[in-house]
């Protein structure tokens, strides 16, 4: 065998080896979805425990927003709820990709307060007839511990800028015109709560006001109030968003990387994890689920 055939057919190999890579290459970007669109899918995005942040949860909305190929996205939601803040902001990220994509809440166990908060900016809730939802209120919770301190003979001293800078201090006693001061902003923002229930379910405000006292109800109970659009499990969801976006057939769908919880919420779960950021935070106002089942 000549010098020249041996040439051609090294190169031959070359140029097949490099086709196939290439195609390696382009089969996995397009089936990631941030290339060729192969088919329509519908995303799941997670919404799970105390609602303490919400980036990462954002972070997901803006990408299938941005992804031709997501027809649909399921949030679901696993929450009691959490700070008002985040809360709003996962509402407003749903509210924004309602507008781009077809959008379905999907309640798990609990879905309450902030929880609910979030739910209702999609186009349609799914329950199951168990899950707990509702809480539509907000608090704030203070301790005070000087009874306790003097018991023991501690005293805290506070060096403030005004009058109501440690408002909710654990050294003291509230006084009546600070408590009086806390439920305007608590009246307030649970108005903006009860306005985005209305809003998103198409109620009248004062039907909203009228079980907006942080009682909970079950999925079947919602329903029959019209908090939610229709009884089913996660699946059911999914096929719902599959329908409002049009796809045909059984739906693609990108389901939520698992991932290991962290370690502070290994050790002392939700609730603790909450409490010891409290500590450190100070003051925080909470759209989070503390009532038993109303009717």
């Amino acid at each position: 065998m000549n010098r020249n055939v041996i040439k051609n057919i090294l190169a031959a190999v070359g140029v097949l080896f490099i086709s196939i890579i290439a195609l390696i290459v382009i089969l996995s970007y397009a089936l990631s979805g941030k290339g060729i669109v192969m088919s329509d899918k519908v995303a799941v995005v997670k919404i799970d425990g105390v609602i303490t942040d919400s980036f990462e949860v954002s972070d997901k909305l803006r990408e299938y927003g941005e992804r031709d190929d997501v027809k649909a996205v399921i949030i679901r939601i696993e929450s009691p709820g959490g700070a008002v803040g985040p809360s709003q902001e996962l509402y407003s990220g749903i509210k924004r990709l309602a507008k781009k994509k077809r959008v379905v809440a999907s309640m798990g166990a609990i879905a309450a307060s902030g929880g609910y908060y979030a739910a209702v900016a999609a186009d349609k809730i799914v329950a199951n007839p168990g899950t707990i939802t509702g809480s539509i209120g907000v608090l704030v919770e203070f301790i005070n511990a000087s009874e306790l301190l003097a018991k023991i003979g501690l005293q805290g001293y506070v060096v403030k800028s005004g009058k109501f800078k440690d408002i909710g201090s654990p050294f003291r006693k509230m006084e009546a015109d600070e408590t009086q001061y806390m439920q305007n902003v608590i009246n307030d923002v649970n108005s903006q709560f009860v306005k985005a229930v209305a809003g998103g379910r198409k109620l009248k405000v004062e039907d909203v006001e009228k079980i907006a006292d942080g009682r909970v109800f079950t999925g079947a109970q919602a329903k029959e109030q019209g908090l939610i659009d229709q009884l089913g499990d996660l699946d059911d969801a999914i096929d719902l968003g599959a329908r409002l976006a049009g796809i045909k057939g059984k739906p693609n769908v990108i389901y939520p990387d698992k991932k290991g919880p962290g370690i502070l919420k290994l050790v002392l779960g939700d609730s603790a994890q909450t409490a010891l950021a409290d500590i450190f935070s100070g003051l925080r106002v909470m759209y989070l689920a503390s009532s038993p089942v109303g009717k």
